[in-house]
């Protein structure tokens, strides 16, 4: 049986995309060093009042990543056809892609998790361990690795994409113009509906969504014969985005700021993958794309890599804390993540090919 459906032919990887992944971790780094008493505050305070509120919204990255995560699942395993054997394929890639770096954060953090007064600790490292953090965010507030939540979420999405991908990954403008509308309002109609804030992975469902529509329309653009250039709808996409971002005391209390920015967000995604204009060029760079496929390491390390920093000389931190997480990413990145992601597919990979010999033996026998 094979792996997939026919399907239409598809470009390969679209490094803009990988590209951009850099700058949004950049964007929650710095996020995390403005504030009240922070290094980069005083810096802050200079800028005009606009560009301060760009540079303090950093969070507002995540929803991005959330939606790019939707928009490469979709083109990687969009036509998968959903055996039982192709779907724990799926897992152990998506387990090997995240858990190894993450687990590593832990470890770096481990001294300040021992020394820790929270309650109940067994509970908050055993929610740790099994990425279950985001679902009881705000019942207890460990700010180990926070933005460790966000895999919760992740774990969440790549369990139920198989649901969510049937029905859009051979759909019409109308279908995918219906999914991204669907993304649009279901935040809201989930608050509307008693679903707390707090229930991250259920709230935030609808910018992963909005990704894999985003996805369908890149495909339905680039099966045309003429394919615009992407410049038409990341320009629109990162300019409402800014202007949302920056003046948002002016925007109506009934709508939150995510519920706007998702379709800032599919545009960005759609017209990244499709390219053209400096921009996509700029992230298309070698040493950007680079830096975009360490950029999770640096997401994921930052806070640990802090709890230590924190003790370094005020200027240590702000001129060298960032550089050194992105170093110590790129490092990671080469001779840890990768190594270790293909080392569990392989491990699995062999495991599967011994029980499908033993089984045949059984038969034969």
């Amino acid at each position: 049986m094979t792996a997939a459906l026919a399907r239409p032919p598809r470009s390969g990887h679209l490094p803009a995309l990988t590209g951009l992944r850099f700058f949004l971790a950049l964007w929650v780094i710095f996020t995390h060093l403005i504030g009240k008493g922070h290094v980069y505050e005083p810096i802050v305070l200079l800028l005009p009042g606009p560009l301060q509120e760009l540079v303090r919204k950093g969070y507002q990255a995540v929803p991005t990543f959330f939606a790019l995560s939707g928009f490469v699942l979709a083109r990687t395993y969009g036509w998968t056809m959903w055996t039982g054997a192709h779907f724990r394929k799926y897992l152990v890639g998506r387990f090997a892609r995240i858990y190894p770096v993450y687990l590593l954060s832990l470890l770096i953090v481990a001294p300040f998790i021992v020394k820790a007064q929270d309650s109940p600790k067994g509970w908050l490292v055993a929610m740790h361990l099994t990425l279950m953090q985001g679902w009881f965010s705000g019942q207890y507030t460990a700010g180990w690795n926070t933005p460790a939540w966000t895999l919760s979420c992740e774990m969440f999405f790549y369990l139920i994409f198989p649901l969510l991908i049937v029905p859009v990954r051979s759909a019409g403008w109308r279908r995918v113009l219906s999914a991204a509308l669907l993304a649009i309002v279901l935040t809201q109609t989930m608050w509307a509906a008693g679903i707390s804030d707090q229930v991250k992975p259920m709230v935030h469902l609808a910018d992963f969504l909005m990704g894999i529509a985003a996805a369908r329309a890149f495909e339905l653009i680039t099966q045309r014969d003429t394919v615009p250039s992407g410049t038409w709808f990341y320009a629109p996409g990162f300019i409402g985005a800014a202007v949302i971002l920056a003046y948002a005391q002016y925007l109506p209390g009934s709508i939150s700021m995510n519920t706007l920015l998702r379709p800032m967000n599919g545009l960005l995604l759609l017209g990244l993958g499709l390219g053209g204009g400096w921009l996509a060029g700029l992230f298309s760079t070698r040493p950007i794309v680079y830096l975009g496929k360490a950029s999770y390491a640096m997401y994921i390390l930052h806070i640990p890599i802090l709890w230590w920093a924190v003790s370094w000389p005020t200027f240590a931190i702000r001129y060298l804390y960032v550089p050194f997480v992105v170093g110590l990413s790129c490092v990671v990145y080469s001779l840890f993540e990768e190594p270790a992601n293909r080392a569990i597919r392989w491990w699995t990979g062999q495991r599967r090919g011994l029980a499908a010999k033993r089984t045949e033996s059984g038969v034969a026998a």
